[in-house]
């Protein structure tokens, strides 16, 4: 179970192995997801509509604009950005995980509510992805930078970054887009974790006779589904987000067709689905993966426990 678990036969996990767990959870599914990223980045900050028809539209398809990425910039571009991007996964994970744990616990402890309820578990999720926002805020901004510039780069190094960007647009360029990241990033981890765990005891219910069978491959498919739904459902705010980080960086992208500066959140507010179905294939394999990788590292800390305390 994700979460604080009072059954006495629950997992024992110390708070350190709950951050490990989700440290090593980013880290993974970062690595697996990576090139989905990119594209979906790129898909959303270009200008133009996706479209065939369009003959300024530089990207109009995932498999168009994997092999474009490939040829123009080679393998490696599918992980540019790479390096701030697995900073923030491992960071973000910790304190997601570790902050879903404590609140879920202090829930059961303080209050009257099931700590297992939906409701719960999304108010729960989405203060805990706004802790581990505010952490790592400044880190998915170069993450952002560095998989929306082109050829040739603006940005060589990370530390080539950091003195640039603090020199030209001030410390507070690492918070570009932090309100619309906070708007959007409450609804939707609270929706990736109260749907992970409603399609759990909806699978459950449904077949109670499966038990413990293919528990793995179950978590992989709850991420799934809570991926998908969540991300459908709050991806125009995640659009807004990408537009806004990149502001005061459009000389970069000049490679990719039309450039716009963007002054606001109701500037931003064109084409709410752009980039969709990539996003929607990233958001299923990462929450996903997210999850399946959660639970697998909690569960070995949770053997290796239970055969300490044997001895």
């Amino acid at each position: 179970m994700v979460g604080y678990d009072p059954k006495p036969d629950g997992r024992n996990n110390t708070k350190f192995q709950v951050a490990v767990a989700g440290s090593v959870s980013g880290l993974v599914t970062r690595a697996l997801i990576s090139p989905f990223d990119v594209i979906k980045i790129r898909f959303q900050l270009q200008h133009e509509r996706l479209s065939r028809s369009d003959p300024n539209a530089k990207y109009h398809g995932i498999l168009q604009a994997s092999r474009q990425i490939l040829q123009e910039e080679g393998l490696t571009a599918f992980w540019k950005g790479h390096i701030p991007a697995q900073i923030l996964s491992i960071g973000y994970g910790a304190v997601q995980f570790l902050s879903f744990e404590m609140l879920t616990e202090l829930v059961h402890r303080g209050s009257a509510y099931d700590a297992r309820e939906f409701s719960v578990h999304f108010v729960c999720g989405g203060l805990a992805a706004c802790m581990a926002t505010l952490t790592v805020q400044p880190v998915d901004v170069l993450r952002t930078r560095f998989a929306a510039q082109g050829e040739p780069k603006v940005y060589n190094t990370l530390r080539h970054a950091l003195g640039t960007m603090y020199r030209s647009e001030g410390p507070q360029v690492f918070y570009k887009g932090l309100a619309p990241t906070l708007i959007a990033i409450f609804p939707y981890v609270g929706l990736q974790f109260s749907c992970y765990s409603s399609l759990k005891h909806l699978y459950k219910w449904a077949m109670p006779a499966e038990g413990k069978k293919n528990e793995n491959l179950q978590n992989l498919l709850y991420g799934t589904g809570a991926g998908v739904i969540s991300k459908t459902l709050t991806y125009p705010l995640d659009l807004f987000k990408k537009r806004l980080q990149v502001g005061g960086f459009e000389h970069a992208r000049a490679a990719f067709g039309q450039v716009h500066r963007y002054k606001g959140l109701m500037d931003c507010a064109l084409g709410f689905f752009k980039g969709l179905s990539p996003s929607l294939l990233k958001a299923a394999l990462s929450t996903g993966f997210m999850f399946f990788w959660y639970e697998f590292f909690c569960n070995v800390f949770h053997c290796m426990n239970r055969t300490a305390s044997q001895r």
